[in-house]
């Protein structure tokens, strides 16, 4: 019983030091699909897949994993057929759970959601400066760049505009919203993975605002070794300090290696019971 209690103390602690560095601009958090749990559409890479595999025949080694069954599709069919079922997977809008709209109203330098829906756009629609890029795809659109930054309006825009920004959402693998990027198939990551190590594909403006700042990932996973390069690549030249409140599951070994590697610290709460005890302290 004592060994509960310590346990829950210390994550209530830890809570309130999350709220804390969230409300003084000191942390970034890094958005998982869980956030908006009960919301409609693709909730997780495997769902997703799940989904794929309704609208195309996968071979075996492509069922439940995401990157590979939109590989297949694009190899097979076309990169205009991913990008229609990616449409249609996520057609429905996510109305904003009570943390995004908790966020978009911290004015925080910057955000990064790391799944396609619009939630976290939608939460910040209607303040005053911000703006967020997105990474892109580089199949077929004959251009040498990486990502696109678009304002509030979802017009296109640039870094120079950017860096005028209160709040940046930062989407590494695109989105729905505004302009239907989406960054999923193997090919895609190949690409990325190659030079995300020298950071090219990881915005300018991006490297800078998450100096000297704390990570705080809030309903991810990290089982994928793509979704932890990723992680791991968007937060160097951070803090040493950061935080995850992690969605219900047994942790893999390989993403209890990830945390500790990275200095990660979970919080040992329920995913939900989490979130609403930040809430409050917010």
């Amino acid at each position: 019983m004592s060994a509960a209690l310590d346990t829950f103390a210390k994550a209530r602690t830890a809570l309130r030091t999350i709220a804390e560095l969230l409300k003084t601009g000191s942390a970034v958090p890094y958005l998982g699909p869980a956030v908006a749990q009960g919301a409609p559409g693709r909730r997780t890479p495997e769902a997703l897949a799940a989904f794929l595999g309704t609208k195309v025949a996968l071979p075996r080694r492509a069922k439940g994993n995401v990157w590979a069954a939109a590989q297949h599709i694009e190899s097979y069919k076309h990169r205009n057929t991913v990008t229609a079922l990616m449409n249609e997977a996520f057609a429905a809008p996510v109305p904003p759970a009570p943390l995004h709209s908790a966020l978009a109203q911290l004015n925080l330098p910057l955000i990064v959601e790391s799944w396609y829906d619009d939630a976290m756009r939608s939460a910040l629609a209607g303040l005053d400066n911000w703006g967020e890029v997105q990474g892109i795809t580089r199949a077929g659109i004959g251009e040498d760049r990486w990502f696109r930054f678009y304002n509030a309006a979802g017009e296109a825009t640039c870094a120079t505009q950017a860096a005028e920004w209160t709040t940046l959402l930062y989407r590494p693998h695109g989105g729905v919203t505004p302009a239907r990027n989406y960054l999923i198939s193997d090919a895609d990551y190949v690409e990325v993975l190659t030079e995300i190590d020298i950071q090219t594909p990881i915005p300018e403006e991006v490297r800078h605002r998450r100096a000297g700042r704390s990570f705080l990932f809030l309903g991810c996973r990290f089982h994928d070794q793509m979704l932890r390069s990723y992680a791991r690549q968007i937060m160097k030249r951070s803090t040493a300090t950061h935080y995850a409140l992690l969605p219900e599951g047994e942790i893999t070994r390989n993403e209890s290696r990830f945390l500790t590697e990275q200095g990660i610290i979970p919080v040992t709460l329920p995913f939900n019971d989490a979130i609403s005890e930040l809430l409050s302290c917010l």
